[in-house]
């Protein structure tokens, strides 16, 4: 009976990729109901699978259809692949349910089954990325995923997001198109397509010292394309415009999850396809920690000019990722633990600060800057409490997720070389004062009484679901802050199943 769990995670996968078609025959209410039952069904399998691997030695290979590579397709299940399925799963739905007021306002009923046809799609390209034991399968979704997420940015129509569904499309493609030549290149040279073979293939390449340099332009080629398709700095000019002028689910989904997706794809590269070791002789390491760096403060210093939130919020993103990449140029195991759990702690936050923006923004006559917001905290409680504790967390504010982050990536820091260790220390350091500048100010402004009442009579009324789901991030944030050691002992356990 136990062995039967070890189906969910090709479940989930399938469940969302046939739902897509279904909704296109489907009414715009009945494809919402099927959809949000769908993430709530992938979420309760990835739960139970995560349940059931957390008390097993090794990680579990399933064979589609019983053939085994290359004939047939592998997925490949451990702790950390569980973990993040469960989470994003989760973070989709409060996502979903949070912005649902705005989604219909934002969406044309003849649209709204579209809309939830790039929602599956892209629940279903994350669970094939998190799970997925092959590396051109991987490139397949990477492209789904791509092409969801471009959906949900032009969804609404309007000139300004066509644009940035525009501008998106032509970096992700770019991106794409580095990441399938490096997966060409690793073929080339190995044969092989299933990471568990290639990463044999590259060990003994290394030892052998042959095809050293293809081997070092794919590592190249695969990081340069995730950087560019998760906006890390300096490919980034796409971003902005893509989260703040989306509607509020998608720009919940986007930041949170999108992204994500695509760098927990990096992370596997490096730990179970090139291995970590052979990935910092390539000198790959240094430069993400110092990419990674120069977006922590760049993102922040952008933030800072900005006077809508959803841009503010929107360049934060690009900072927070920084993190992640200066996890991952630390050069230890710890930094990649701390990236990881970072991943979890920035798509809690990020989410529930897009769908409190949008609860301020409702009661401020649908403006997002931060002069019309005065006293919009007052108005909306629900979305005044959900950005404080979402501004708390970005800052690093004992108790929640941001500050457990940053106290991993510190810790980690000094597990690592000299050099690494001061610039990490300093950088979190003003990152930190760069961060409580531009979110105190808009904190300030929301709890700023307005003095002409203009908007006392617009009281919002979004409904239980959006209180649920700003009292559930906050729970998560909370949870992810004050009882982060089992989800990080999980996170080391996953990585060294990756090993």
């Amino acid at each position: 009976m136990m062995d039967f769990f070890r189906n969910f995670p090709f479940f989930c996968i399938m469940l969302a990729i046939v739902s897509g078609p279904i909704s296109s025959v489907l009414s715009g209410k009945v494809a919402r109901i099927v959809s949000l039952t769908v993430v709530s069904i992938c979420g309760i399998l990835s739960g139970l699978t995560l349940w059931y691997v957390i008390g097993l030695d090794e990680p579990f290979i399933y064979k589609m259809g019983r053939f085994p590579a290359p004939f047939g397709n592998e997925i490949r299940v451990g702790i950390l692949e569980a973990l993040m399925a469960t989470f994003f799963c989760l973070i989709m739905l409060l996502s979903l349910t949070g912005g649902m007021k705005y989604l219909k306002k934002d969406v044309p009923e003849e649209k709204m089954n579209l809309f939830f046809i790039m929602i599956n799609l892209l629940l279903a390209s994350l669970l094939s990325l998190i799970y997925t034991n092959d590396m051109f399968t991987g490139y397949v979704f990477v492209e789904i995923n791509t092409i969801a997420a471009c959906g949900l940015i032009m969804i609404r129509g309007w000139g300004r997001n066509i644009l940035a569904a525009t501008k998106y499309m032509i970096m992700s493609l770019l991106g794409s198109g580095l990441v399938v030549i490096s997966i060409a290149i690793l073929y080339g040279i190995t044969g092989h397509l299933l990471m568990s073979n290639i990463h044999e293939s590259v060990l003994l390449i290394v030892e052998l010292k042959t095809y050293t340099e293809p081997l070092i332009v794919a590592v190249g080629l695969f990081s340069v394309g995730i950087a560019i398709k998760s906006a890390l700095f300096p490919f980034h000019a796409w971003l902005p415009d893509a989260y703040s002028y989306s509607t509020c689910s998608s720009s919940a989904i986007l930041s949170s999850l999108v992204s994500k997706g695509y760098i927990f794809f990096l992370l596997k590269f490096m730990c179970r396809v090139i291995g970590f070791d052979v990935m910092k002789k390539t000198g790959a390491d240094d430069v993400m920690f110092l990419f990674g760096i120069a977006a922590m403060l760049i993102g922040s210093i952008d933030a800072i000019q900005q006077t809508d939130m959803g841009r503010m919020i929107a360049y934060s993103s690009i900072a927070q990722i920084g993190y992640i990449y200066m996890g991952f140029g630390l050069g230890v195991e710890a930094g990649l633990v701390a990236s990881a759990f970072h991943i979890l702690a920035h798509a809690s936050a990020k989410s529930m600060l897009f769908v409190s923006a949008n609860g301020l923004a409702e009661v401020s006559g649908e403006s997002m800057n931060y002069r019309d917001l005065r006293g919009a905290g007052m108005r909306n409680r629900s979305a005044g409490v959900g950005f404080i504790v979402g501004s708390l967390s970005m800052v690093g504010i004992p108790l929640f997720a941001g500050f457990t982050s940053k106290v991993y990536f510190a810790s980690a820091a000094l597990e690592g070389v000299r050099a690494k260790q001061i610039i990490t220390l300093v950088a979190l350091a003003i990152s930190t004062i760069l961060n409580a500048m531009y979110f105190i100010r808009m904190t300030i402004s929301v709890y700023t009484p307005e003095m002409n009442e203009q908007y006392e009579d617009r009281s919002f009324r979004a409904g239980a679901l959006y209180h649920l789901s700003m009292a559930l991030f906050i729970l998560i944030v909370l949870t992810l802050g004050i009882l982060s050691n089992p989800i990080v002992d999980w996170i080391t356990r996953g990585l060294e199943q990756f090993s």
